[in-house]
């Protein structure tokens, strides 16, 4: 789930009185996943020690669950890059191992990985669940398990671009109500910070290499813009001040050399000058950042003649 600018900024046991009823949040702000609200709620209380449940049921304290958590990937290692519209689904995959009396694939079992910022599991200002998970046994006391986190850039600030922590939680209703549970009957397994995410702000860079054709010797100009998406507004805009690599590869060749580097300027955009020898193609080339990814531009031909 992810709070909306409107409450970001509330403290985690605010946070924690928020998610009593996930519904009440902006229209426009996600839902946590099917499944996943009571037990997040339930993974909070324990962790937390504070109540999450409003209900008079909400007098016990979760026992610790014999389940832990390995080898959690979030969108296989890589950023998870977002543009303006589509939402984006990044899988997740983990390692679940439990108890031999852990019934890991009970109706009211569930299990999910949490994207993060804030002190830790138990704190965070900001957070973005996964479904959860579907895991396959591979011996009577560990599965793996996958799950999915959805995206829309609708919910996201610009501000949000960068490094998340994962948290990984596990919960065990045993037959009580999840939305009014007898928390002494409920088991909760929790881990902070088992791997780490990048949110990034979709790239598009464009190159334009003039004249053509051209004259052996003579001077081009390659022109492109350097731009990523803005989630606050729903458009592009271009990315300044920022180092791009021009690039040249010879007709015939699949190899790209860098000619210079030369940065964006105020609006994003990039003009240089090089001279023109033999046929081929050049392009702009950009290593990316924390927030925002790597990007190239497709060749643009020119013919020296």
């Amino acid at each position: 789930m992810r709070i909306r600018a409107t409450v970001a900024a509330v403290t985690g046991a605010m946070a924690l009185s928020a998610f009593v009823a996930p519904a009440a949040l902006a229209a426009d702000g996600p839902k946590v996943p099917a499944g996943v609200a009571a037990a997040n709620k339930a993974a909070h209380s324990a962790t937390s020690g504070k109540a999450a449940f409003s209900s008079a049921a909400d007098t016990g304290t979760p026992y610790a669950l014999d389940a832990t958590f390995s080898n959690v990937k979030v969108n296989n290692g890589k950023g998870i890059v977002i543009g303006t519209t589509a939402l984006v689904k990044a899988p997740v995959s983990f390692t679940l191992t439990h108890g031999a009396d852990v019934d890991i694939h009970a109706a009211d079992f569930v299990s999910a990985v949490e994207l993060y910022r804030g002190a830790d599991f138990a704190n965070e200002d900001e957070w973005i669940d996964s479904t959860n998970a579907t895991c396959t046994d591979t011996s009577a006391t560990a599965a793996n398990c996958t799950a999915t986190i959805e995206i829309d850039p609708a919910w996201l600030l610009n501000t949000d671009a960068g490094n998340w922590k994962a948290g990984a939680f596990a919960v065990a209703f045993n037959g009580e109500d999840p939305d009014n549970p007898n928390l002494d009957n409920v088991g909760v397994a929790t881990k902070d910070n088992v791997t780490t995410a990048k949110l990034q702000r979709r790239s598009t860079l464009t190159v334009n290499a003039a004249p053509e054709p051209v004259k052996k010797g003579k001077t081009i100009t390659v022109t492109g813009k350097l731009s990523r998406a803005n989630w606050e507004d729903g458009h592009y805009h271009g990315y300044t001040n920022q180092p791009v690599k021009l690039q040249f590869r010879k007709k015939g060749s699949s190899t790209y050399t860098t000619l210079k580097t030369i940065k964006t300027n105020s609006t994003g955009n990039l003009t240089t000058t090089t001279k023109a020898t033999v046929d081929g193609y050049f392009r702009y080339s950009f290593a990316g950042t924390t927030t925002t990814p790597a990007v190239s531009a497709t060749g643009d031909f020119v013919d020296v003649r």
